[in-house]
């Protein structure tokens, strides 16, 4: 880097507005190439701001500088302006359109927690800008849009994060539980379930008028276009302050037009560790059964009978054939967690515990002391933003890299699909489809609506 690239960098630290850096900074991308100074600190972008936005931004003002942000929605983008401004001592540019975002040159990754619909065309677009990418789970909306993703980072040499920070975070749990199934603590495995919750229905929902700076249709975007909806009351603790029954605002995750429920929110983080300690990372099911569920409406050769109500499942159990004919239960009732079973014992691993006898045999019995790091490949790092910024460093996929993340995804997918045509699925897990049923493999891709297709 020139030493006026460098002037012009700390320039911009000691500055109160990005929107002038980004005049100072065109084509000074600083870990975009490998050749540039491990020493520097990335210049990074948000897309899409509430919740889990907000919460990865706030997590890594400590490796990056935020020289832009980018919401549809007016009053969330200054809000989390201010809130950056606060913590990093200078105000982010704002955007209302990511596409304006992505042409600057200063901007070296960008976190994308845009709601599930928006995560491909994003990320594919960021990738095709010149950026790096962290995006949040569940990466896709389709088992398609996954393909073209990985097609797309090999194509670009990008590094691409996906937000299973269950990998790097959680005191380390997680790596505890695969590096005792690695020492062989409860033998073979016999059995694995992922208790991930259930979900409600909604009462109908009027479409009423949009709310005063909410671009509606750029929050549809590639969906098909629909009025807003909303009942007055409002959602309170996390994710509060928006109406708790609506299709927009955190609701949006009981719709399978922007998301697949709880199969591919909590169902992606414990199907990925589950995944992942059965070493199906690079492979995955071969078939799935739908055993029960319930659906808050009907359903019509897949497809919901009404759009005025939540239509992802309230209720599941969902049994997915793994290599060596190893049962994975995904089930909404039970504790939310892990339980592995094997031939020696068994025990239970979630966010805030990891329990059973093999624990306990733990304190006379330690595990080898590398072994956790064997599971992660190296040291374990701070956190999962950490864990970025050092495989953008090195050039490098991190440890959420996109290929393990979709072949786990493409199980709680293909359960969406059993759910929605009431019927097993039999999945070829090297040429990516389903086996003998057309109908089933028409959900594998979703058509874009018109104007929001992928910018290629």
């Amino acid at each position: 880097m020139s030493a006026r690239q460098k002037l012009n960098r700390r320039h911009f630290l000691q500055t109160t507005g990005a929107a002038t850096a980004a005049g100072y900074f065109a084509g000074t991308s600083s870990l975009g190439n490998a050749q540039e100074s491990p020493n520097e600190r990335p210049v990074f972008a948000t897309i899409g701001l509430r919740n889990q936005g907000w919460t990865i931004t706030n997590k890594s003002f400590k490796y990056a500088d935020f020289a832009a942000m980018a919401d549809v929605d007016a009053n969330v983008l200054g809000e989390n302006i201010e809130k950056a401004k606060q913590a990093q001592g200078k105000a982010p540019e704002g955007y209302a359109d990511y596409r304006k975002l992505l042409e600057r040159k200063d901007i070296d990754a960008v976190m994308i927690a845009a709601p599930d619909h928006w995560h491909t065309k994003i990320s594919v677009e960021a990738m095709l800008a010149g950026k790096d990418v962290y995006c949040e789970k569940p990466l896709t909306l389709t088992i398609d849009e996954g393909k073209l993703i990985e097609k797309v980072v090999k194509q670009t040499g990008r590094v691409f994060q996906v937000g299973t920070m269950q990998r790097t975070e959680n005191g380390k749990r997680f790596l505890q539980a695969i590096a005792m199934i690695r020492d062989g603590r409860i033998g073979e495995v016999r059995k694995v379930t992922c208790g991930i919750g259930g979900a409600t229905g909604s009462p109908v929902i009027p479409a009423i008028d949009v709310p005063k700076g909410l671009d509606w249709d750029m929050w549809l975007g590639p969906t098909p276009e629909v009025p807003y909806r909303a009942l007055p009351e409002m959602r309170k603790g996390y994710g509060g302050g928006v109406p708790l029954y609506t299709n927009c605002h955190y609701a949006w995750r009981n719709w399978y037009e922007y998301s697949g429920g709880q199969m591919n929110d909590w169902g992606a983080h414990h199907v990925d560790i589950a995944t992942w300690a059965l070493g199906a990372e690079k492979s995955g099911p071969n078939k799935i059964t739908p055993v029960s569920y319930s659906l808050p409406v009907e359903y019509k050769d897949g497809y919901p009978t009404v759009s005025d109500q939540y239509n992802s499942p309230t209720k599941f159990e969902i049994l997915a054939n793994m290599p060596g004919d190893i049962p994975l239960v995904i089930k909404s009732e039970g504790d939310n967690g892990i339980m592995f079973e094997g031939t020696k014992g068994r025990f239970f691993v979630n966010r805030g515990k990891i329990v059973g006898k093999p624990v306990e045999d733990l304190e006379s019995n330690p595990l080898p002391e590398d072994a956790i790091e064997n599971v992660y490949g190296g040291p374990v790092a701070a956190n999962h933003t950490d864990n970025f910024v050092q495989a953008m460093r090195a050039r490098t996929q991190p440890i959420s890299d996109v290929w393990s993340h979709n072949r786990m995804l493409e199980t709680c997918h293909l359960a969406n699909i059993a759910i929605r045509l009431g019927r097993e699925l039999n999945w070829d897990p090297t040429k990516r489809e389903i086996v003998g049923d057309d109908e089933a493999n028409s959900f594998l891709s979703r058509e874009s609506r018109k104007g929001y297709e992928i910018d290629m």
